[in-house]
């Protein structure tokens, strides 16, 4: 019985996890050549030993019944809070943001609290029912909102954001009301362009429309949260007494008026210089060319290059002669595109393709809404991953320094990520259970 469950395995699954990892050690290894043809980085080595034992790990995962650890959820979830408390304080500042180094050994705590989240979103939803629809999602958003502050405060905003699409993936799968996930989906929305409105007037549009600048005004801000928060109580008192379902509508547009509004202003005084250049330069590359826009010139640049079939392996231009930056991690997709072209970035596409189509297949066909739920919040972390990065690298995404799951160098997230493939392989392979143990 535990032979034929061993090989019970999504075959199509773990062969697009593996090309993408092997082709990842292929462009790690390229990115560590220099012009001359010397390799300067070990990286790629490294890569190697982080990849097999991550397929260890996934296959392992697999085997493991998912319900049997089902009540120590919450404790792992409760142990990457405490890490990413240990990283905030004592984290050495590495890259841009924090980690938990040991000699040369380094955990990045944010990776795994995106997996524990996952389980703890998956196992409180299974757990809670029975309650107002409303409880349920606020707590969570909450559950959410928790490790995503920590991250944002070591300052890690690439990674932080990742939390929001497992949230509100896992939430719409789970079938909570849709108009709960459009009222967070559209406050974050107009929070970003209310962020970016007065950059986009004081930076680009040489003060084209001096108006746009009350958004930074805190009098304004103030004000307009204040006669919002008045017309969203009259319109809940009209709903109490009249039950008019005008007055539910006007309550919620209000309401995301004024945490959108809320939110824009507080991140105008949060985010660093380099996170609010790259909002900048996502508009304009060429404010600061040889700058902060620099990063992404050169990506599209590489990009371009490569052409239909690309330059050839270890051919590429931008990377050899260290043009790139960060490009064995964030930009990794431009050297692949650099040498292998068109085809090159449509393969991975592909193999992308075949992962989220996989996980949505096993997501679908489980019995078990838990299991269902682990895979819905895996789907959307890995989709928003690959969408922004690859987004990123051809300049219709902000820079944000998230990385290109299984292909990107890293160790805690190649972990990270095949632990959530794991954990899929077990929910596949217990599809045809109820509640399995």
């Amino acid at each position: 019985m535990r032979i034929r469950t061993f090989f019970e395995i999504d075959l199509l699954l773990i062969f697009a996890t593996i090309a993408l990892v092997v082709f990842g050690i292929l462009f790690i290894y390229s990115s560590g050549i220099t012009s001359e043809g010397v390799l300067i980085s070990d990286e790629y080595i490294r890569q190697i030993v982080w990849a097999s034992a991550g397929l260890v790990i996934a296959l392992l995962i697999s085997m493991l019944n998912y319900r049997r650890i089902y009540d120590l959820y919450i404790y792992f979830y409760l142990a990457t809070l405490v890490l990413l408390v240990y990283t905030f304080v004592f984290g050495r500042l590495f890259q841009g943001s924090r980690w938990i180094r040991i000699g040369s050994f380094g955990l990045q705590a944010s990776e795994f609290a995106k997996i524990t989240t996952i389980l703890l979103l998956a196992w409180y939803l299974e757990r809670s029912k029975r309650e107002k629809d409303f409880t349920r999602f606020l707590i969570c958003a909450l559950i959410a909102l928790v490790p995503m502050l920590l991250v944002l405060m070591q300052p890690d905003l690439g990674t932080a954001l990742v939390f929001i699409p497992i949230l509100l993936g896992t939430a719409y799968f789970a079938e909570l009301p849709l108009r709960y996930i459009l009222f967070l989906l559209l406050t974050i929305a107009l929070a970003g362009l209310f962020l970016v409105l007065p950059l986009w007037q004081s930076v680009i549009a040489d003060n084209a429309v001096p108006a746009l600048m009350v958004l930074v005004n805190s009098r304004f801000v103030m004000a307009g949260c204040m006669i919002l928060l008045l017309i969203a109580l009259v319109a809940w008192l009209g709903y109490a007494r009249y039950k008019k379902r005008y007055f539910y509508w006007i309550r919620y547009f209000a309401g995301i008026l004024i945490l959108s509004l809320g939110a824009s202003y507080a991140a105008q005084r949060i985010l660093m210089q380099y996170q609010v250049m790259r909002l900048i330069i996502f508009m304009d590359p060429n404010v600061d060319p040889r700058g902060s826009g620099w990063h992404i010139i050169q990506s599209i640049t590489a990009i371009g290059s490569g052409g239909a079939f690309g330059k050839g392996y270890l051919q590429g231009t931008q990377s050899h002669y260290r043009y790139l930056p960060e490009q064995s991690t964030d930009f990794i997709f431009s050297i692949l595109s650099e040498e292998w072209g068109f085809a090159g970035g449509m393969l991975v596409f592909g193999l992308y393709l075949v992962i989220l189509l996989r996980l949505v297949r096993i997501m679908r066909n489980t019995n078990d809404s838990f299991g269902s739920w682990i895979v819905a919040g895996f789907l959307s972390m890995c989709a928003f991953h690959f969408f922004v990065n690859v987004g990123m690298t051809m300049g219709i995404m902000p820079i944000t320094g998230i990385p290109l799951l299984f292909v990107s160098y890293g160790g805690s997230s190649l972990m990270s990520a095949m632990t959530g493939i794991g954990l899929a392989l077990s929910v596949h392979k217990r599809r045809f259970l109820r509640n399995p143990l």
